[in-house]
C-alpha cells in the first residue's frame, strides 16, 4: 500500500513533465523567434531528464507508469493561453503564460516534497528536490527575460 501512494506521488511529478514537454513543443512549433525555440528546447529536454530518473523509480517500485498528461485542467489553460501569446506573437504574453506554468509546475513540486515526505526515501526527497531546483532555474529564466522586456 505504501508502494502505491508513492508511485502515485511520482506519477504525479511525471504527468508535470509530460506536461511541460507537450507545452513546450507545442510551444517551440507556434514561434519563428529562435531564441524562444532554443530557450524550450532546454525546457522540454529538462523535463526529458525529469521524467526518465522518475520512470527509473516508479519501475523500480514495481509501479505503473504514467503515460498522459494534465491537459483536461488547468495545464490545458496554460498551454491554450501560450499557443493564444504565440498566435499573436506577444513577446510579453508568450513569457508570462510560460511562467504561470512553471509556477504551475512549481508548485506541484513543492506539494511533493512538503505534503508527501512520509512517503518518500531519502533517495527520492533528493531527487525530487534536485529536479524542484532545475525546474526553478527555468522559471528563472522565463521571468529574467519577461521582465528584460518591462525594462526596454
Amino acid at each position: 500500500m505504501e508502494n502505491e501512494k508513492t508511485v502515485e506521488v511520482l506519477n504525479t511529478l511525471i504527468t508535470i513533465n509530460n506536461d511541460r514537454i507537450e507545452g513546450y513543443e507545442t510551444a517551440s512549433k507556434e514561434t519563428e523567434e529562435q531564441d524562444l525555440k532554443n530557450l524550450f528546447g532546454q525546457f522540454i529536454a529538462t523535463s526529458q531528464k525529469c521524467r526518465q530518473e522518475l520512470v527509473l523509480e516508479v519501475a523500480a517500485l514495481d509501479g505503473e507508469i504514467a503515460e498522459g498528461t494534465l491537459t483536461s485542467g488547468k495545464f490545458f489553460r496554460v498551454w491554450m493561453d501560450v499557443k493564444a501569446a504565440l498566435t499573436g506573437k506577444d513577446r510579453k504574453a508568450i513569457l508570462n503564460s510560460c511562467e504561470y506554468g512553471e509556477d504551475a509546475a512549481l508548485a506541484t513540486y513543492k506539494e511533493a516534497l512538503e505534503d508527501y515526505t512520509g512517503l518518500l526515501n531519502t533517495k527520492q526527497q533528493s531527487m525530487i528536490s534536485h529536479q524542484q531546483s532545475l525546474i526553478k532555474a527555468d522559471h528563472n529564466k522565463v521571468k529574467a527575460m519577461r521582465d528584460a522586456l518591462v525594462e526596454i
